[in-house]
C-alpha cells in the first residue's frame, strides 16, 4: 500500500533540523533529514585526538526547560537520555593586571566575590543588573522567544501592559556596553558582563542592551552533560529515529526545487529527486541567497545581514599548570574595544584579543572532593589517570573565511599571541598529545558554506536586530527555516526552538492546506 503520508525534507542535521524531525515524525509525518557531512550536529561537532572525544562546538547548555519540554512532548524524559550536572560555578576570569573573578548561580556569592574584587558598590550594582536583567527575561520570553514571527508591536504590546516603565524595560535604544555603565564603574566588571554579547556573535559596543538577558539565562542554570555535549546532538536524532524520521548522512542537496509557487522537493548532488509536501532548511539562509540550492529558490531568500563572529579554535591534549582552571575560564584582553574594532571595522584578528578556555576534564566546582583546581572526577568516580587533559580554545575572529584564508604564518602568529598572553596569566601548557586540531573561519566556512564562517548568523547590532532574523516560514511556500542563523537566535536552546517553531508551522499549514500531489515533474521523476 502507498504512504499517503505527508513527507517533510528537513536539510540539515542540526540542533534546530534534529528538533524539527523529531517532532514532525512524532506527529505523524514521513520524515528525511538528509545531512551532507559524515554525521549529525551541525555546529555542535567533536573531533577524537589520542582516543579521546573533544567537544569543539558550544560547550555550554543553558535554557535547560526547552529541551525538558521538547523531550516531553516526544514522550521522553530528556535527562534520562542526556544525564545532566549543574554547575555552581559559571565561569572564571582573569585580566592582565592579574585580578580573577568567578561568577557563580547564586546571586549573593557572586555579589560578595565582586565586592572583594571592586567593593561594596560594585556589588551592589551587580544586585541591581540581575532584577534589570529578570525584567528584560519577563517582558520578551512569551512574545519574543516562543513567537513564530515577533515583531516590536508583539514586544510592545506586551510590555506596554505593564505601562511606560513596561517599554523601556526593554532597553533597545542603548548598546550593552552603554547600559552597563549604569551599574559598574569598574571597566573590568563591564567587559565581563559586556561579553554576554559575544553569545549571539556581537559586540557590546553596537548589540543592544536588551542582551543582558543572557545574564539572567546563564544564571538560572549551567548544566554539563555527561560524555559532552554532542551527547545533545545524539539524543536528539536518536529521538528523531525513535519517532520513525528517516536520517541520511552523506546527502548533498543541491537544489529545492519549486513548482506551482511552492516548495515541491529536492534534488541531491547525484541527480536523486526526493518529492516533499515541505522542506525545513537547517541551513543558514545566506546559503540560500547565494544560490547554494538553485537559483529559484535563491528569489526568494531573505536580506542578507552583517554576519556574526567567528572563530579560530585549537583542540588539544595537553598537561595545564600555574592557573586554577576551571571548566569555563576566560582570559580577558587588555582592550576591549580595540578588540571589537579589529574584528568588525578592521576585518582582521584581534592583536589582543579575549581567549575563552574550555577544560573539558573539570567541574566548575572547584571544591577538594572534585579535585581541587586540577581536574575534576565525574559523579561516582574518580578521574581516569591518562597523561593530559583536554582544552579547547576560542578566539573570536572576523568572519571572512570566504575571502580570506590565513596563511600558516598568519595562524601561528596568531597561536603565538594567543598561548603567551595564557602564560602572562600564570597558564603553562605542555602539549603531551598529537598536533593540535586548529580551526579557522575559512574552515567554518567549508564546513557551512556562504557564511564567511560566522558561527552565530546575523550579528546582533542595532536595536532592531532581534526583529530581524528570518521567521520560521519563508517567502516561498512550503520551505520553512530552522537553525541559529534565524530566530529567535544563536545558541543551543535557541536553535532547539527553532525547529519546533519550524515544525509548528509547517504542520499548521499543511493542516490548513489541501494537498495536491505531482507524480513527476519536467527534468524526471519524483521518488517517494
Amino acid at each position: 500500500m502507498a504512504d499517503t503520508r505527508d513527507r517533510v525534507v528537513v536539510i540539515g542535521g542540526g540542533v534546530g533540523g534534529l528538533t524539527a524531525a523529531a517532532l514532525l515524525a512524532s506527529n505523524g509525518l514521513d520524515v528525511v533529514l538528509l545531512e551532507r557531512a559524515a554525521r549529525v550536529g551541525g555546529k555542535m561537532r567533536e573531533v577524537v585526538l589520542d582516543g579521546r572525544r573533544l567537544d569543539v562546538g558550544p560547550t555550554v547548555l543553558t535554557m535547560r526547560w526547552v529541551l525538558d519540554e521538547i523531550f516531553s512532548s516526544l514522550g521522553l524524559r530528556f535527562e534520562d537520555h542526556v544525564p545532566l550536572r549543574p554547575a555552581e560555578t559559571l565561569a572564571r576570569h582573569a585580566w592582565p593586571d592579574g585580578a580573577r573573578l568567578d561568577l557563580f548561580a547564586d546571586v549573593e556569592r557572586t555579589a560578595d566575590a565582586i565586592g572583594a574584587l571592586a567593593g561594596p558598590r560594585e556589588a551592589d550594582g551587580y544586585r541591581r543588573f540581575c532584577r534589570y536583567a529578570r525584567e528584560i527575561f519577563d517582558v520578551v520570553e512569551g512574545p519574543f522567544l516562543r513567537a513564530e514571527r515577533p515583531t516590536l508591536r508583539t514586544i510592545l504590546s506586551t510590555a506596554g501592559s505593564l505601562g511606560v516603565g513596561g517599554v523601556m524595560k526593554i532597553d533597545g535604544h542603548r548598546t550593552l556596553h552603554r547600559a552597563l555603565g549604569d551599574f559598574f564603574a569598574d571597566e573590568r566588571l563591564r567587559q565581563l558582563f559586556g561579553r554576554y554579547a559575544t553569545y549571539c556573535g556581537s559586540s557590546p559596543y553596537l548589540a543592544p542592551a536588551t542582551l543582558s538577558v543572557i545574564a539572567h539565562v546563564e544564571r538560572e542554570g549551567v548544566w554539563f552533560p555527561e560524555g559532552g555535549m554532542y551527547r545533545v546532538a545524539e539524543a536528539l536524532a536518536a529521538a528523531a529515529t525513535r519517532a520513525g524520521a528517516t536520517l541520511r548522512c552523506g546527502a548533498h542537496v543541491a537544489s529545492i526545487e519549486e513548482g506551482r509557487g511552492r516548495a515541491r522537493g529536492v534534488v541531491l548532488e547525484g541527480g536523486e529527486r526526493i518529492e516533499a509536501d515541505a522542506v525545513v532548511m537547517n541551513a543558514d539562509p545566506a546559503a540560500l541567497k547565494s544560490g547554494l540550492f538553485g537559483q529559484r529558490a535563491a528569489r526568494k531568500a531573505p536580506a542578507g545581514a552583517p554576519r556574526s563572529l567567528s572563530a579560530v579554535t585549537w583542540a588539544l591534549v595537553a598537561e595545564a599548570s600555574g592557573f586554577p582552571l576551571l571548566r569555563h575560564n576566560v582570559f580577558f584582553s587588555g582592550d576591549y574595544e580595540a578588540e571589537f574594532r579589529d574584528i568588525f571595522e578592521r576585518d582582521a584578528l584581534p592583536r589582543d584579543g579575549t581567549v575563552y578556555v574550555c577544560a573539558e576534564d573539570r567541574w566548575n566546582d572547584p571544591s577538594p572532593e572534585l579535585g581541587g583546581a586540577g581536574p575534576g572526577a565525574p559523579p561516582g568516580g574518580a578521574p581516569e589517570a591518562r597523561a593530559g587533559e583536554r582544552l579547547f580554545f576560542i578566539l573570536n575572529a572576523p568572519a571572512t573565511g570566504d575571502i580570506h584564508s590565513p596563511s600558516p604564518t598568519e595562524i601561528h602568529a596568531c597561536e603565538q599571541r594567543v598561548f603567551h598572553q595564557l602564560q602572562r596569566s600564570g597558564l603553562s601548557l605542555k602539549s603531551v598529545g598529537p598536533s593540535p586540531v586548529v580551526t579557522t573561519p575559512a574552515d567554518f566556512e567549508r564546513l557551512f558554506p556562504a557564511t564567511g564562517g560566522a558561527l552565530y548568523g546575523p550579528a546582533s547590532h542595532g536595536w532592531n536586530s532581534p526583529f530581524s532574523r528570518p521567521a520560521s516560514r519563508s517567502k516561498l511556500r512550503g520551505l520553512y527555516f530552522a537553525g541559529g542563523s534565524v530566530h529567535p537566535g544563536a545558541g543551543v536552546p535557541m536553535a532547539a526552538l527553532s525547529g519546533r517553531l519550524a515544525a509548528q508551522s509547517v504542520m499548521e499549514d499543511l493542516a490548513s492546506t489541501s494537498r495536491s500531489r505531482t507524480a513527476a515533474m519536467p527534468g524526471g521523476t519524483w521518488m517517494r
